[in-house]
């Protein structure tokens, strides 16, 4: 017999189900890793750390691109330019960066997402007088006819990649304090837009005209992300393309990019402005389903300029084939999917300037990422960017592992707040 039954044998009253409790605001689903929980309260503390997952998706690129620039910087001192240097030079420097973003995305995982919102405008001057310290003789270092670099010792720093960093954050920062801009438009955006193109002239006179492309695209996505509608984003959009086709139109050698990226083996463009993207695509169609094998790259050996650099992908299809590079662009995808997804979580939390910033990070990342493989594939017009996480380049592994960094803390304080703690 059942509890209930023995009781009214016994003469008592039959039990009161339980009412149901009424469900409180505190009570609303969340979804953590893929997985929902009723109360917040409820909420496993394993899964109130940082997201794992994220952090070995990076730790796999940054691996994988350090290999990748060995076997492709080995051979460089057999050449006249890189004699001087031994085979273990770039990878040791690459190495040694990685380790200096290390410890900096760790400083930058302390910081509270508010100091960051305050810090937003400061930063974004300091990015200015680098752009400008760097164009000043003897302080800026002159390398293949663009001034971009600042000597820091036995290290070089790149400004502009520390100005996408400085521009996303203040971009979030302005579009949270002018969320009015729908009402009034152009009184609203107008100051960012000019900032944004002061950004722009100063990359232009390095020249850097793909960082200022990735700027660009931040700030546009940052609008759109605040709230700009569709009909003024897609005429900010048209203006934008207008001015970069005039900028290309009114340059020769930009001019010259675009017709050998439409016929790079032409025998005009083969030996000339073509000859980067001729080669990429010989090295790929080398590589075939699973590639020539870790280190059997032939274009490597002096064929194909800047290989460690913008060309990475290049040598990654050669020696490790079609698998590689579909691997590679699924890792890609992945993180920048997740980056963005953490971004929504913290719009949902109503934390607008950290989703702002997240979902800038993850556009920034998945953009870059976009273009330069397109490039190494043919598909997109030749153009100096590097490969996220994985190219040759202290400056860009600093500000990517930083705004990594950043991402993560705007996880950390999104599980508290669903932990129904602070941030």
């Amino acid at each position: 017999m059942t509890a209930a039954t023995d009781t009214l044998m016994q003469g008592g009253k039959k039990p009161r189900k339980p009412r149901a409790r009424p469900r409180r605001v505190d009570d609303l689903p969340v979804r953590i890793g893929g997985m929902e929980y009723a109360r917040t309260a409820n909420t496993p503390s394993r899964l109130l750390g940082f997201d794992q997952a994220l952090v070995w998706v990076c730790v796999a690129l940054l691996a994988w691109g350090l290999v990748m620039v060995y076997s492709a910087s080995i051979a460089l001192p057999d050449s006249p330019r890189f004699a001087r240097y031994s085979p273990h030079h770039f990878v040791l420097r690459h190495a040694l960066w990685i380790f200096v973003s290390f410890v900096a995305a760790l400083v930058a995982f302390q910081v509270r997402m508010d100091w960051w919102e305050k810090a937003a405008p400061w930063l974004f001057v300091g990015s200015l007088a680098l752009l400008i310290a760097v164009l000043i003789p003897h302080v800026g270092n002159m390398v293949n006819g663009a001034r971009r670099w600042i000597g820091l010792g036995p290290l070089n720093l790149q400004p502009a990649e520390l100005a996408k960093i400085a521009v996303l954050l203040y971009a979030a920062d302005y579009m949270v304090r002018k969320m009015d801009v729908k009402e009034r438009f152009f009184r609203a955006v107008l100051p960012m837009g000019v900032a944004v193109g002061v950004v722009g002239l100063l990359l232009l006179a390095q020249p850097d005209m793909g960082a200022f492309m990735v700027i660009a695209v931040i700030a546009m996505g940052i609008l759109f992300l605040g709230g700009v509608n569709a009909r003024m984003f897609f005429l900010i959009a048209a203006v934008l393309a207008a001015i970069f086709a005039a900028m290309i139109w009114a340059s020769p050698w930009r001019r010259e990019r675009i017709f050998a990226y439409l016929d790079p083996w032409s025998e005009e463009h083969v030996l000339g402005k073509g000859y980067q993207l001729s080669h990429a695509l010989i090295a790929i169609g080398r590589g075939e389903v699973f590639g020539v094998g870790l280190g059997g790259s032939v274009e490597k050996l002096h064929w194909l300029p800047e290989a460690h650099t913008d060309f990475l992908t290049a040598i990654i299809g050669e020696e490790f084939g079609l698998i590689g590079l579909v691997c590679m662009i699924f890792l890609f995808m992945w993180l920048t999917r997740r980056i963005v997804v953490i971004g929504r979580q913290a719009i949902a939390l109503d934390r607008v300037f950290s989703g702002l910033v997240a979902q800038g990070i993850g556009l920034w990342l998945g953009f870059q990422a976009f273009i330069n493989i397109g490039v190494n594939l043919g598909a997109l017009p030749t153009k100096g960017l590097t490969l996220p996480f994985m190219s040759y380049g202290g400056s860009a592994i600093l500000a990517n592992m930083i705004a990594i960094a950043i991402v993560l803390r705007v996880d950390v304080e999104n599980r508290r707040l669903m932990h129904g703690g602070r941030a």
